[in-house]
């Protein structure tokens, strides 16, 4: 089967699924019905990078699912088919059923907590292969002391598999594999609950609420932010604590995130307004249960808000004065960040190569970034559509590395 009339017969597959009409699906982009219908039989392409854009919308998928060869994706997360299996493992079941057959060995609690700390260093770091490798046994561990540890250090494994789970749904969602990281987003909310930790359920809802913005739920995400924010807010009185303020600072950032996919820009603005304010009350830049909050990350937000509205200029001016180094060193990913939004916004300006110098830099910092990312992946594949070899003399060789070609 030719490109065109794959990427047909998936945009038929996924209208039906969606239960809209022709009509209503070409209307919603701007086309003709019979434009649509043509498209669908392979009988033409979809020729503009903007209505390609406006279909993966739509039809809840990303471009790269669309378009991606029927090989399927070169850039597919190896370690993912692992933590799966090793999320239905349910090894020591029969110690659970019958107390007095104990056939389940626990990890310490120290132990524990280096591998949940390490997967989360390797994580901001964007080392996103090695933080796979060692979520597998991670996840085994966490599962078995919440079940077999003795009652009395029962909660503080319940408190580890929370954190364990966020940092599963962190990674599988950078790399592309959301409904992975929904199941582990929720396993998250059940532990915190388990534990009797707030706070903990909090943070699990910041990690489902970036899920549900990837599956392309930005109204149910939005809900479950703000409600997160809303109780923590009434948990205290007056100003927010320290340990809290992070937390509610994350919240609305998540909402920013939210805000922005579904082009509200009042409310976009209000959320900034509000994480703005948290970080201000803090002063300096937190990493508080690996969020990265602070007024850093509110500047990181401002310039991915403007590009999702397509103010590149705002970007650009924004993306150019913030200085990195005030990020913490280990903060790889939020530095690779404004390189790949910076690259939107050049290419938003028909500016190609200062995009893919931007892109290059992103790679140099980060190459599992650029290589797992659905953003830098659907901006490659539109430079290509435009390459023109004697101004962007290494993009091809950029989107070989990322497998977008």
């Amino acid at each position: 089967m030719d490109s065109r009339k794959e990427i047909g017969r998936r945009i038929a597959s996924a209208r039906c699924r969606r239960g809209l009409s022709q009509a209503v699906l070409s209307g919603l982009v701007g086309r003709s019905e019979s434009w649509l219908s043509q498209v669908e039989r392979g009988q033409r392409a979809v020729d503009s990078h903007t209505v390609l854009n406006a279909l993966a919308e739509i039809l809840g998928l990303s471009v790269d699912e669309l378009t991606a060869r029927s090989g399927g994706c070169p850039s597919r997360y190896r370690a993912a088919s692992c933590i799966r299996q090793a999320m239905m493992s349910y090894d020591g079941l029969s110690c659970l059923i019958d107390p007095r057959h104990t056939e389940a060995s626990i990890e310490s609690v120290a132990w524990l907590r280096h591998e949940i700390r390490r997967v989360n260093e390797l994580y901001q770091a964007t080392r996103y292969d090695e933080a796979g490798a060692r979520l597998p046994r991670l996840i085994v561990a966490a599962e078995l002391g919440s079940r077999h540890a003795p009652a009395a250090q029962r909660e503080p494994y319940q408190v580890l598999r929370a954190l364990t789970y966020h940092a599963a749904t962190t990674t599988l969602r950078r790399v592309g594999e959301a409904e992975l990281a929904w199941c582990a987003a929720d396993r998250s909310l059940a532990a915190a609950q388990e534990a009797g930790r707030p706070l903990l359920a909090a943070v699990s809802a910041y990690r489902l609420g970036h899920v549900l913005i990837r599956l392309r739920e930005t109204g149910k995400a939005l809900n479950l932010l703000l409600d997160a924010a809303d109780a923590l807010r009434r948990t205290v009185r007056g100003s927010l604590p320290p340990r809290i303020a992070p937390v509610v600072g994350a919240l609305h950032l998540a909402a920013v995130t939210a805000a922005a996919t579904a082009r509200d820009h009042a409310a976009t603005a209000d959320f900034l307004k509000g994480a703005r304010r948290i970080a201000e009350q803090l002063g300096g830049d937190r990493n508080d249960f690996w969020m990265a909050f602070g007024m850093s990350n509110v500047a990181i937000h401002e310039i991915s808000a403007a590009v999702e509205f397509g103010d590149a200029r705002e970007a650009i001016g924004k993306g150019e004065s913030l200085h990195l180094d005030a990020l913490a060193a280990g903060l790889v990913g939020r530095r690779s960040q404004v390189h790949l939004d910076l690259a939107r916004a050049y290419a938003l300006q028909r500016k190609d190569a200062a995009a893919v110098n931007m892109l290059l830099e992103a790679e140099r910092l980060s190459p599992e970034l650029l290589r797992y990312g659905m953003r830098p992946r659907e901006l490659l594949t539109q430079l290509l559509k435009r390459e023109h070899r004697a101004s962007t003399p290494q993009l091809r060789a950029l989107a070989r590395r990322a497998g977008v070609v």
